[in-house]
């Protein structure tokens, strides 16, 4: 079995529109010129925690904003892309190795222009679990803590150099 893939596209269905609240939130971080966090979305564990610390970081960094993947990803026009695209950097935060929406980014907006964690190594539990649920809620959340506070820590010491 091969492991590994080349680079490969994907065909997306077209839309009309945006999301209008995604509309106005991502204006307002054009405006305020926030940095973009997305984080890995999966509902295994690793995608929980990774998404509980991109909430954290997003939340107590203010010149950080969550980004919608899903628009910035497939909704090519909407002023949610154009941020993501037009922002000196983004912060994405994937559950594990595979870094499936910081793939996407990379190709979106350049690597050099991605601060890319991944948030497993920053942890190390529950390599043989795959459900979120069978971690129980508070542990989630104190490893996402722990899991935020060392992204912390890292940007801190990154806009420091």
């Amino acid at each position: 079995m091969n492991n590994s893939t080349a680079d490969f596209s994907l065909e997306v269905e077209g839309v009309k529109g945006a999301c209008p609240a995604g509309e106005v939130y991502a204006k307002q971080n054009i405006a305020e010129k926030k940095v973009p966090v997305f984080s890995c979305e999966g509902p295994c564990i690793r995608g929980d925690i990774a998404r509980r610390a991109a909430n954290l970081v997003a939340h107590e960094v203010p010149s950080y904003a969550r980004a919608c993947h899903a628009e910035t990803f497939f909704v090519p026009h909407s002023s949610m892309a154009r941020w993501v695209k037009e922002a000196e950097k983004s912060v994405m935060i994937d559950g594990c190795f595979l870094k499936c929406h910081g793939r996407v980014l990379n190709k979106l907006v350049g690597e050099d222009k991605v601060v890319h964690i991944d948030a497993y190594p920053l942890y190390k539990k529950y390599s043989d679990v795959f459900s979120m649920d069978d971690v129980p809620e508070e542990e989630r959340k104190a490893v996402a803590r722990q899991v935020a506070d060392k992204i912390l820590t890292t940007l801190k010491e990154e806009a420091r150099a």
